[in-house]
């Protein structure tokens, strides 16, 4: 029973990881890292702390970005565990000649720490496996677009904000 209650945990940390960065959140990012933690998207290894800001301003330039995680297979040993995660993360990129989608697939390489009763990521390592650009194509109006009028945005502005608020 043990087991799986971790197994959940660190299954709701690699979920918050994904809600912090699509909702552009810092705080919630942090939280999911332990503070002495390390991240290498592909560029380094660099401490969480430094990594934080450049990814707010990154993806704050982008309209929206939606990452979605699958085929998490873990590995628990104590208080330590290891999870490969696969990632398909949309970006909508605005540009002087419109909008961009970039689709990029990967894998999250994590190390996490269970400390204080709580799972989160000391080490991550991002492999990307395959990437897509192409002009969006997203379309908001016109037809059943026209009555789907809730619409996510980045922090305090996204419906989520005052769903979770109210509860």
């Amino acid at each position: 029973m043990i087991e799986l209650a971790d197994r959940l945990a660190i299954a709701e940390t690699l979920a918050l990881y994904c809600r912090g960065i699509d909702r552009c959140d810092p705080e919630q990012l942090a939280a999911v890292f332990t503070p002495d933690a390390v991240i290498d998207y592909g560029d380094g290894a660099k401490p969480i702390a430094d990594v934080i800001p450049g990814l707010m301003a990154g993806l704050g330039s982008m309209r929206l970005t939606q990452h979605n995680i699958s085929n998490t297979v873990i590995r628990i040993a104590g208080l330590t565990a290891r999870a490969e995660t696969n990632c398909v993360a949309l970006h909508i990129i605005p540009t002087p000649d419109g909008e961009i989608e970039l689709v990029v697939g990967g894998r999250y390489l994590d190390t996490l720490a269970k400390r204080e009763g709580r799972w989160q990521i000391a080490e991550r390592l991002y492999v990307m496996d395959w990437n897509r650009t192409a002009p969006a194509t997203m379309q908001l109006e016109g037809g059943l677009f026209d009555g789907l009028q809730r619409r996510g945005a980045r922090g305090a502005g996204d419906p989520s904000a005052a769903w979770w608020d109210a509860a």
